[in-house]
């Protein structure tokens, strides 16, 4: 029996909370879930390691990712960082941009037809080296012509969390016509799930060329239950709550993505 690779969608950067929350929000969409991560995250998958693929892998050693995305319909990259660590090698040239640019090199050459890029959306409270750095993977992406969903998503948050009085103004204030209407409904912080949710939706029903989403479309991709936070489909999250260990950099205001050790270089 032929498998239905349209169906099958590889993360990078699986072993983080965001990671780990898409495949969750996938598997809520009868979506085969496969992940990259780095050696050493193996113990952060916890109950979601029996109900996926896993392999081990480094995104800024090509060769290791040969052949991983073979058979995949999409790969979501979330790999990156807004922190960076010039004295450690840690740019925000390598670690969001190098880390893109070989994620869709693997999709190009093992035949994935479409790659969902996790990107950034402007804010005065988002790093603007971060964000052009978030830019330029879009612009290599748009370049070797491979059809891409482009999310520039703002912060995010967790249910349920004390934040800051400021995220909390600005998460409202995000949501009250006309506001919302404006730029700043798209980069007012928003809850994981919803998030993790509509980026699966996105996998699950590619668009048919490449397409920038916004916080707004993430949200529309939500039925009204789920952006209360009161839908069913929530409980796929919370079984897998307790097993998920949140990175560094993935604390409660952080928009996505991975937090490389201190000893990277070492590592390497």
């Amino acid at each position: 029996m032929a498998i239905n690779k349209h169906n099958r969608v590889l993360i990078t950067g699986g072993g983080t909370y965001l990671g780990i929350n898409l495949a969750s929000a996938l598997l809520a969409e009868g979506i085969e879930v496969s992940l990259i991560i780095r050696e050493g995250n193996e113990n952060r998958l916890g109950l979601l390691e029996s109900r996926v693929r896993w392999s081990v892998a480094d995104v800024w050693d090509t060769a290791s990712l040969k052949g991983r995305a073979r058979g995949h319909g999409t790969v979501i990259h979330t790999v990156g960082s807004m922190v960076d660590d010039p004295a450690q090698g840690l740019t925000f040239n390598r670690l969001n941009v190098v880390s893109a640019r070989n994620a869709a090199s693997m999709c190009v050459s093992d035949g994935v037809q479409h790659f969902v890029l996790l990107s950034a959306v402007r804010a005065p409270w988002v790093n603007r080296k971060y964000v052009k750095a978030k830019r330029e993977a879009e612009q290599h992406v748009r370049r070797i012509g491979l059809k891409t969903s482009i999310v520039r998503a703002p912060i995010t948050y967790i249910r349920g969390t004390n934040r800051p009085a400021f995220y909390r103004m600005m998460t409202l204030l995000g949501s009250i016509p006309p506001l919302s209407w404006l730029h700043m409904g798209r980069m007012a912080p928003m809850p994981l799930d919803v998030m993790a949710r509509g980026i699966a939706r996105i996998a699950k029903n590619p668009p048919e060329k490449t397409e920038i989403y916004y916080a707004g479309h993430l949200r529309r991709l939500n039925k009204r239950d789920e952006l209360r936070g009161h839908a069913p489909a929530m409980k796929a999250f919370d079984s897998l709550e307790d097993t998920a260990v949140p990175v560094n950099v993935l604390e409660e205001e952080t928009p996505f993505g991975w937090s490389p050790p201190k000893n990277f270089e070492e590592e390497q």
